[in-house]
């Protein structure tokens, strides 16, 4: 969603840095160029004119023109007062009563239905039992929906008999969440193609029959500024804790992730990065930041690696590398494995200064580097995966015409392999490496 907008920063900022004196006029200039990508980002004209007046009153000061980093400051100035932007409001996620109850509201299509699968995953995590709940009586797709996704995580999904008003229906999920122990309610609610009075009141009603712990308005980011009046419109309805944006993993400019909590004072606290239940990620303001700029954002990259791998498959890899017993069936295993870590483009821009690389590598992914890998890996029987040394000719034809790829696929594939087996040979010898794996 930031690409664009990044990439301009980028290349603004990184004007400034390449000199070795900054001159008012060259802050000037480079203000110019983050108020037009920021504009042309679809941020709010206002929060754009009130960040560039921050940044140029900051940056123009003795201190910082003067001094030998000065491009480097200016740029630690438009960080600090970018993430500013982004830290409206309580960010913490409160879980407090028995059970804490949550009530996702929103418009049609925003995607409350699967957040709510996802902030109950999200739950499970924290050492919780969660309940879903359907609390949308008109759209009986959405509560079968919510049921096939509470089977796909093992957690109960309560639902009302038809025509139960919807007040009823958060009274009854609680009760039920009580019965069956579970200290978390997450309730989904209706929602429709535009805001009315009906639905102001039927979320205000809910609200004041389960008083949830947190009510958090689910946002589809790709809207634009539409979004901003959504979240004032539902805001003055209800007493709102927060947001959760959604579809930033879309293509839209991103102008209402950075303008929305500036505008309505209320906090970000989730972002939905994909389409499976695991594309949750807690808003964290400098990290966002961070990535926009093109200075990575390790500690989610890392955090993303936690979840991603298990610490006794990490052991058992790291032992077959430092013994050089490393066969391709390994290969494909952690393979899967980066894939749940996200796009390689979304990975590489958490690298700190690889984030003007991003687009080259997921455009090379498009391409089907690591699709053609895999495939040619599951056209190989055990046996070959686990020695390619007996893969002769017609072996490797079957496999090119199995996999779909040329026969100069399955060789480039076996050739890196193989070299890769023969240096974890010469840097291992059967021994530990240490600086590579670390020492034992």
């Amino acid at each position: 969603m930031f690409d664009a907008l990044s990439e301009r920063l980028r290349r603004t900022l990184g004007a400034l840095t390449g000199r070795g004196r900054v001159s008012e006029a060259d802050v000037e200039a480079a203000m110019r160029e983050v108020r037009l990508a920021l504009l042309e980002a679809d941020v709010n004209f206002r929060v754009v004119k009130d960040f560039t007046a921050r940044v140029r009153e900051r940056a123009v000061g003795a201190e910082v023109l003067e001094s030998l980093n000065a491009g480097q400051q200016v740029v630690k100035i438009v960080y600090e007062e970018l993430t500013a932007i982004l830290s409206a409001g309580d960010r913490t996620f409160h879980l407090a009563g028995s059970p804490a109850v949550v009530v996702l509201v929103g418009l049609q299509g925003s995607g409350k239905t699967t957040t709510a699968a996802k902030l109950a995953r999200h739950v499970v995590r924290l050492g919780r039992r969660p309940m879903l709940a359907a609390a949308d009586p008109y759209r009986p797709a959405a509560v079968d929906q919510l049921r096939v996704l509470g089977r796909s995580l093992d957690i109960p999904v309560y639902a009302a008999v038809a025509g139960t008003a919807v007040p009823e229906i958060g009274r009854g999920a609680i009760d039920a969440a009580r019965h069956e122990v579970r200290d978390t309610l997450i309730l989904d609610t209706a929602g429709r193609l535009s805001i009315d009075e009906v639905l102001m009141a039927e979320v205000a009603d809910l609200c004041a029959a389960v008083r949830p712990v947190e009510t958090l308005l689910v946002v589809d980011a790709m809207v634009g500024q539409e979004a901003v009046g959504v979240a004032q419109a539902f805001a003055a309805a209800v007493p709102l804790t927060g947001l959760v944006l959604t579809k930033i993993d879309g293509d839209a400019r991103g102008g209402a992730a950075l303008s929305i909590s500036a505008v309505t004072g209320l906090p970000v606290k989730f972002l939905g990065t994909g389409e499976k239940t695991d594309a949750l990620e807690p808003f964290h303001p400098d990290r966002l930041a961070g990535r926009i700029l093109g200075m990575g954002d390790v500690l989610t990259l890392v955090e993303r690696a936690q979840d991603a791998f298990d610490a006794k498959q990490v052991e058992k890899m790291g032992e077959k590398l430092r013994t050089a017993s490393f066969t391709l069936e390994d290969m494909l295993e952690q393979l899967q494995q980066v894939k749940k870590m996200g796009s390689i483009g979304d990975i590489v821009s958490m690298i700190p200064g690889m984030g003007g690389l991003a687009k080259e590598a997921q455009d090379s992914v498009d391409r089907g580097e690591l699709k053609r890998t895999e495939a040619i890996i599951r056209a190989m029987t055990p046996a070959e995966r686990r020695d390619p040394a007996i893969l002769n000719a017609s072996r490797r034809r079957r496999i090119a015409a199995g996999s779909g790829t040329s026969l100069t696929d399955v060789n480039r594939l076996v050739r890196q392999f193989t070299e890769m087996q023969k240096m974890m040979r010469q840097l291992g010898g059967g021994r530990r490496l240490p600086g590579l794996l670390g020492r034992r």
